[in-house]
């Protein structure tokens, strides 16, 4: 963590970080979502006709449509694994429509299209909103570099046409256009999207850069020492590829028995009906008995077990600001063993406060005369130290005196003068002796992982300011209850220094801490993790927590500051922030679960009693439509429960 206060006020242009061009994927875009859209268009005319008693004239070619919109492209997916010698879900959703349809059950077969027609879809936009995040992280670093050549010029070239051994001018405000080291030239530079880190860095000969950070008021000459191609951003766009395509492809609960099941039953509906037109039976006696054989033993009920209980967990989830992906993202959450966080913008706010203010005695100042003369020295500058203790002052309505002759070194600090004294706010390893009476207190807050910021009047040591990042309210709870749940406690992977991590992770109850990480590291201890056999909830926000988000068994994005990187890789997103969420989507997850089970149970009973009677006596073709479709309803009334507003478990006492 940096301790300087360095910035100066710079013009809009020269410090705002530009913006990456729009390269998100239309939604009518993708084929998926534009046939799921015309299957749900055309449900929703041909619903109301169908209720309300119009001629089948009117709704029959609604529905009809709305089978093949939604239909076709599943159906035809089923077909090519079916040429495979596979059965698989989307061929038996198809089949399962189409029997309803053939029994005269049009809409339950339409209703079933659309549900999987759009739950396609929507996994057809995740995928592709990823793949846009992934190469736009590609803009973060800057297309263009300035090269010093031998006799001292300058020259703009390709940032990819650099070659290891190249020096750079790195000027203040740009981004960084290599990985390399400081040849010369001090500034603190922005590397959040590295390593999560939550304040610039002060950085001198010597010390590491990496492409597609933020250059201070600085300017910095550096040589490269990695290749454009093998950058800390060129890895992470390469991790998370890899990550999204050796991920071990997801089912849902019912697709784990959908071969076996598939298979069965089309074997079971030949015997029944082969069986006994071999021994003697009349055809017809024999073909209605392997149709009303087909009709019980058809999967829509147990197609149905599984979808709606997830839908109503997205649904419910989502009231209450936890943004599931899809039904196979909800089911996975409650699948999790172990949950990893990291710390910049998960557990913390990302953003510093002023924590403790330490006047000197003898200084004839208080805490309120310290903090002013310091706020005032700060006000023009735009570091977000300096911005931490200008709103410090503010808070406590402290008027802030006029500011005239401000400077800002980059590596140690800021000087102005404040009322006829002359005020130097900055790093106490630049502004202090080893001597100064302050080294105590500045050791003191360095070993409890806040930064110490020196404040001096008229060359006087007046006293110490302590900074660190604020900790979300409800971090504490919630990583007592998702140790409960897991029944381990949580780990924290940070790119923070050792020393903030440890003290932040004692606050909340965390003794397993890896920091220090670079975001293949993040990676590294989760794919250590699922080797072991563990399923890894990962909790980041930043483009560097987005390799991790993408290996683990199921991640989740903190919304507000979380990069687009980060959001799009997820499984889940947190819009408000609210980490007391997080333990209550994924018991809410394992509810859902049991629904699942529930309405399996529920449907396995309806079709062996059915069957049973079917095989053993004389089952009416009406009564076993009667039974097939009460299964099929009595799940889907189950599913929904979890749309009540009492369903969302509150593990963590909610703050306002």
């Amino acid at each position: 963590m940096s301790s300087v206060l360095d910035q100066q006020s710079a013009p809009p242009a020269a410090t705002a970080r530009p913006a990456p061009p729009p390269r998100r994927t239309r939604l009518l875009a993708l084929p998926e979502a534009r046939w799921a859209l015309a299957a749900l268009v055309l449900f929703l005319l041909a619903l109301p006709l169908h209720l309300l008693g119009g001629p089948v004239w009117l709704w029959g070619p609604l529905f009809a449509a709305t089978y093949v919109t939604g239909g076709w492209a599943p159906g035809w997916e089923g077909l090519k694994a079916l040429k495979d010698r596979t059965l698989d879900v989307d061929l038996l959703m198809v089949v399962a429509a189409l029997g309803a349809a053939a029994i005269g059950q049009v809409l339950d077969g339409a209703l079933l299209i659309v549900i999987f027609a759009t739950s396609g879809a929507l996994e057809a936009v995740a995928t592709a909103r990823t793949a846009d995040s992934v190469r736009g992280l590609l803009d973060l670093a800057p297309a263009t570099a300035t090269r010093l050549l031998p006799d001292g010029s300058e020259e703009n070239v390709d940032a990819q046409s650099l070659a290891v051994g190249d020096t750079v001018l790195v000027r203040p405000g740009e981004r960084v256009g290599a990985d390399g080291l400081v040849i010369d030239g001090t500034s603190d530079v922005d590397q959040a999207t590295v390593t999560g880190e939550p304040l610039p860095v002060a950085k001198r000969a010597g010390d590491e850069v990496f492409a597609g950070t933020v250059n201070g008021t600085g300017a910095l000459r550096v040589r490269v020492e990695r290749d454009p191609s093998e950058s800390v951003i060129a890895r992470i766009v390469k991790m998370v590829e890899e990550a999204s395509e050796t991920k071990a492809p997801t089912q849902l609960f019912i697709e784990k028995i959908e071969q076996r099941y598939s298979i069965g039953m089309v074997v079971a509906t030949l015997a029944v009906f082969g069986v006994p037109f071999a021994f003697g039976d009349t055809l017809q006696s024999a073909l209605l008995r392997a149709m009303t054989f087909m009709i019980v033993a058809s999967p829509c009920a147990v197609v149905l077990s599984t979808m709606p209980p997830l839908l109503s967990a997205i649904a419910n989830a989502g009231r209450r600001g936890v943004l599931a992906k899809s039904a196979v993202a909800m089911e996975r959450l409650g699948q999790i063993d172990l949950v990893a966080l990291d710390k910049t913008g998960t557990l913390t706010e990302g953003t510093p406060y002023v924590t403790s203010i330490h006047p000197l005695p003898g200084t004839g100042l208080d805490e309120d005369d310290l903090l002013t003369l310091a706020a005032a020295a700060e006000h023009p500058s735009e570091h977000p130290l300096a911005r931490a203790v200008v709103e410090a002052a503010l808070e406590r309505g402290l008027p802030l005196p006029h500011t005239t002759d401000f400077c800002s070194l980059p590596g140690e600090g800021v000087t102005a003068t404040v009322a006829g004294h002359t005020v130097q706010v900055g790093s106490p390893s630049r502004l202090l002796t080893d001597t100064a009476p302050p080294d105590k207190i500045v050791a003191e807050l360095e070993a409890t992982g806040h930064t110490a910021v020196a404040v001096l009047r008229d060359g006087t040591v007046g006293g110490v300011l302590g900074i660190a990042d604020r900790l979300r309210p409800d971090a504490a709870a919630t990583v007592t209850a998702l140790t409960e749940l897991t029944g381990r406690t949580p780990v924290l992977l940070t790119g923070d220094n050792e020393r903030a991590a440890r003290h932040l992770a004692a606050e909340v109850g965390i003794t397993d801490v890896r920091a220090g990480l670079l975001p293949e590291d993040k990676v590294a201890a989760v794919k250590a993790w699922e080797t072991e056999g563990r399923r890894v909830l990962m909790v980041g926000d930043g483009v560097n927590d987005a390799p991790a988000l993408a290996a683990a068994h199921s991640g989740i994005a903190m919304g507000k500051a979380g990069s687009d990187l980060a959001l799009e890789t997820a499984d889940a997103v947190v819009v408000r922030d609210e980490l007391a969420t997080i333990p209550s989507v994924v018991q809410l997850s394992r509810a859902a679960r049991r629904l699942v089970i529930q309405n399996l149970a529920i449907a396995g009973t309806f079709i062996t009693v059915l069957v049973a009677w079917d095989l053993l006596g004389d089952l009416p073709l009406p009564l076993g439509v009667a039974g097939h479709e009460g299964s099929t309803v009595l799940v889907g009334l189950n599913g929904l429960r979890l749309l009540r507003e009492a369903a969302w478990p509150r593990l963590v006492k909610e703050t306002a």
